[in-house]
């Protein structure tokens, strides 16, 4: 593919994105069918960090970042960068600078999957990353790649536009045209969720609430004293 930079992209709703965003990385997995979740490798540099956003993609080089600076030239306020590579890489493709930039331009958070370094200094800036590893190992910026075409990122696909949200369970993607209809079944699981959780603060067992004692003698499970 010849290299490519898309400047204009449709965008999610942006309540949608804002509810998603609210109920979390596990309940839009489990609303959406769970689907969506990208590797389990993806973590956030500090236990804190959320994000909620529309895709930004971004194809790199390994060891080469000169991709995610030109996509910092097209963002929006409130995107997210999805930054992936040809081919495997570790190497710290994003650092302080880079986030003083993302921040400057109105940029949400990144999804790397790859390395990251200055995680100290990323931390203190409050910009949320996810990312596969942690490394001081400096990277170019000579190599052509695109932004805003379809990628795969920790093994989820991710179109330009698509909606992304991370917090400490992880990162999960939304298709664009999926965004309303996920955020209302997690709005849902929500209340369903508020509602038993009352019930189990109360007391009440999960062997009973969810019908599970009929679940067990199905499967000949005795109870014996």
């Amino acid at each position: 593919m010849k290299p490519t930079i898309v400047r204009t992209i449709a965008r999610a709703d942006p309540d949608a994105i804002s509810r998603l965003g609210a109920a979390g990385v596990a309940t839009v997995h489990e609303a959406q069918g769970r689907s969506g979740l990208l590797r389990p490798y993806m973590r956030p540099i500090f236990q804190t960090a959320r994000v909620a956003g529309s895709a930004v993609t971004v194809l790199c080089a390994p060891g080469d970042n000169l991709m995610i600076h030109a996509a910092i030239a097209v963002v929006r306020p409130g995107d997210v960068l999805v930054v992936t590579t040809f081919s495997e890489s570790t190497d710290g493709m994003f650092g302080e600078l880079l986030a003083e930039s993302c921040r400057a331009h109105g940029v949400a958070g990144l999804i790397i999957d790859a390395g990251v370094r200055d995680t100290a200094e990323l931390a203190v800036l409050g910009f949320p990353v996810w990312s596969k590893a942690v490394s001081a190992q400096g990277t170019a910026k000579t190599i052509p790649g695109s932004v805003n075409v379809p990628i795969v990122c920790a093994g989820q696909s991710v179109s330009p536009g698509d909606v992304i949200i991370g917090d400490a369970d992880g990162v999960v993607v939304v298709p664009r045209d999926a965004a309303i209809v996920v955020a209302a079944a997690a709005d849902q699981r929500l209340a369903k969720e508020e509602a038993s959780r009352a019930r189990l603060k109360a007391g009440e067992l999960g062997l009973d609430m969810y019908g599970l004692r009929d679940l067990l003698a199905q499967r000949g499970v005795e109870w014996k004293d």
